[in-house]
């Protein structure tokens, strides 16, 4: 990395790589057959930067976000090739004892449902502040009052009175709060959030989001967001990958991959938001239905639903190549889909 890089606040280059994912494929072993449910994942996360991971259900956006977590269950599921290079170590490859250093402490996760990832058992307290004693070694004591601060620094109301409730004693909201305070508690340099609006009224989404982008921006860290809401992405998001079958379609600045879209994929999400001009009408939808990932197609797996489809697309699979400097798409035919992208 040159030495002319710019400086962030704390000092580090301003373009500093935290994450960097080669060629990653994860497969899940059926009773019939191999499903691949990710195939090739090509991208990177740099520091103060907000990534977007846009797709439908089964694409493949949770199954890569639990594989740089460690968390994927193996079996069923493998991981046949890639890397996950974070700061410079392969997740992958590294020593149990040292992947348990990381996870957590450099790279940490918000996931979809607060009450499934919270113990119902323990005070909520206690949850934040086990992260402290086990990783920092803190007293008890110590561990509650940075359990307490944290708990400020997400807007817990009443904190201090609060830190002994359990979670079912919290509104659904409050809870997401929580885990987003145990995920930042350790000061990770990259937070990856899966979802972590889905089950929250849109008063509370909005409130959720702020939330993350402001603490995302507070703490130069790296965001990982897992969505299929564009609307997400577009609020939060500087950058986004929009995933269909396992693999990166489209690539680049957030605005620019939703205002024009060089994919037929993208198009078609972009197409479904709801806007001034929609009032009263049909949404439009992309139809048919994504490929059964026991039997990928030969070439495109967009094909069958593609309105700018040709005969290329069914016996080739598109590379993800540079539409230019910031975007990548990977269409056989992205200058026809560039020239319709307002049509």
């Amino acid at each position: 990395m040159s030495t002319t890089n710019p400086q962030n606040r704390a000092g580090e280059p301003a373009d500093e790589v935290l994450l960097r994912v080669r060629d990653l494929e994860v497969e899940f072993n059926t009773s019939k057959g191999v499903a691949t449910a990710v195939n090739g994942m090509n991208f990177e996360v740099r520091r103060g930067q907000a990534l977007g991971i846009l797709g439908e259900s089964g694409s493949g956006k949770s199954v890569t976000a639990r594989a740089i977590m460690g968390i994927l269950d193996m079996p069923p599921a493998h991981i046949p090739r890639g890397e996950i290079l974070l700061e410079g170590e392969d997740l992958l490859t590294i020593t149990p004892r040292r992947h348990r250093q990381l996870v957590g402490s450099r790279v940490s996760m918000v996931f979809q449902d607060a009450l499934t990832a919270l113990n119902p058992v323990h005070p909520v307290g206690r949850q934040i502040g086990e992260l402290y004693r086990v990783h920092r070694g803190y007293s008890r004591r110590d561990a509650k009052a940075a359990a307490i601060k944290m708990m400020d620094k997400v807007r817990i109301p009443a904190a201090a009175s609060r830190v002994n409730d359990y979670p079912h004693q919290f509104s659904g909201g409050m809870r997401q709060r929580i885990v987003i305070a145990m995920a930042l508690a350790l000061d990770p340099v990259l937070l990856i959030a899966d979802e972590p609006t889905t089950a929250l009224d849109v008063t509370v989404q909005a409130q959720i989001l702020e939330l993350l982008k402001e603490q995302q921006e507070e703490r130069n860290m790296g965001l990982i967001l897992i969505t299929h809401d564009i609307s997400v992405v577009r609020e939060v998001t500087d950058q986004v990958a929009v995933m269909y079958a396992g693999r990166i379609v489209e690539h680049g600045p957030t605005a620019e991959v939703l205002s024009r879209p060089g994919h037929p994929y993208s198009r078609g999400l972009a197409a479904s938001i709801a806007g001034e001009e929609l009032k009263g009408h049909r949404l439009p939808a992309i139809p048919g239905t994504p490929p059964d990932l026991l039997n990928l197609p030969v070439g495109c797996s967009f094909a069958n639903r593609c309105p700018f489809g040709t005969a290329e697309c069914l016996t080739a699979i598109p590379a993800l190549e540079s539409i230019d400097e910031a975007r990548h798409s990977a269409c056989f035919q992205t200058r026809e889909v560039l020239a319709h992208a307002h049509a």
